[in-house]
C-alpha cells in the first residue's frame, strides 16, 4: 500500500512539475512589439497632419517659441503598443489565453531615459495568435530630459514621433509584465526590450 501510495505522489508531482514547466513556456512565448503613435500633441497642438516647421500657423510658432523659451515643452500622445500570444494550440503548444495584471514600463526617446509608468487596467491576450493592442498614454516635457537641443531639434524631434511621418522608431520600452496563470501570478524575471521593428518577448 505505502508502495502504490508512493507511486502515486511521484505521478502526481511529475505531472505538476509538467504543468508548471508548460505554463512557464506559454508564458515565455507572449510577443510584444512597438506599434503606432496616435493622438500627438505638442504644446496642446496637434502635430498628426504637420511634417516640417512650416506646417505650423504664426500662432502656433509663437506660442511654441515662447513655451522653449520659458524652459519647457510638454508632449502627451497614446504609443500604442502591440501583444500577441501565440499559444493557439498549434505547433505542439496547448491553447492557453493570458491576462497580463500590471506591466510596469519605461521609456527611452533617441536611447535617452525619460518615464516610468504602467497600464491602467488589465489586459487579456487571447489564445489565437491575433495582436491586442494595449495603448500607453504619455506626457511628459521635452526640455526637461533635452536640455542640450536647441528650439528647431525640439520641433523635429517631436515630428519624427507624431507628426505626419512620424513613428514609434525613435522609442524604445522596456518593461516586466506579470501576467495571470493556473498557478498565480508571475513576474518576468527580467525587463523586456520592446521596439517598433520585430516582435520581442
Amino acid at each position: 500500500m505505502k508502495k502504490y501510495l508512493y507511486l502515486v505522489l511521484l505521478f502526481s508531482l511529475t505531472l505538476t512539475s509538467c504543468s508548471v514547466y508548460q505554463t512557464m513556456v506559454n508564458l515565455s512565448r507572449l510577443k510584444f512589439k512597438l506599434g503606432d503613435v496616435t493622438s500627438f500633441k505638442l504644446n496642446g497642438v496637434n502635430i498628426s497632419n504637420k511634417s516640417k516647421l512650416g506646417d505650423f500657423t504664426p500662432q502656433e510658432i509663437i506660442s511654441l517659441s515662447s513655451a522653449v523659451a520659458q524652459g519647457k515643452l510638454p508632449i502627451s500622445f497614446v504609443l500604442n503598443i502591440e501583444a500577441k500570444n501565440p499559444n493557439d494550440g498549434t505547433g505542439g503548444y496547448p491553447k492557453t489565453n493570458a491576462l497580463i495584471k500590471s506591466f510596469p514600463w519605461r521609456l527611452l526617446i533617441d536611447n535617452k531615459q525619460t518615464i516610468s509608468g504602467s497600464i491602467g487596467s488589465e489586459v487579456s491576450l487571447p489564445g489565437t495568435g491575433q495582436i491586442t493592442n494595449i495603448p500607453v498614454e504619455i506626457g511628459l516635457d521635452l526640455v526637461s530630459f533635452f536640455k542640450d537641443r536647441g528650439y528647431e531639434s525640439l520641433i523635429n524631434l517631436a515630428l519624427s514621433i507624431g507628426g505626419s511621418a512620424g513613428s514609434s522608431s525613435n522609442l524604445t520600452l522596456y518593461a516586466k509584465p506579470t501576467v495571470t496563470s493556473v498557478l498565480g501570478d508571475i513576474t518576468y524575471p527580467q525587463e523586456i526590450k520592446i521596439v517598433s521593428m520585430d516582435f520581442s518577448n
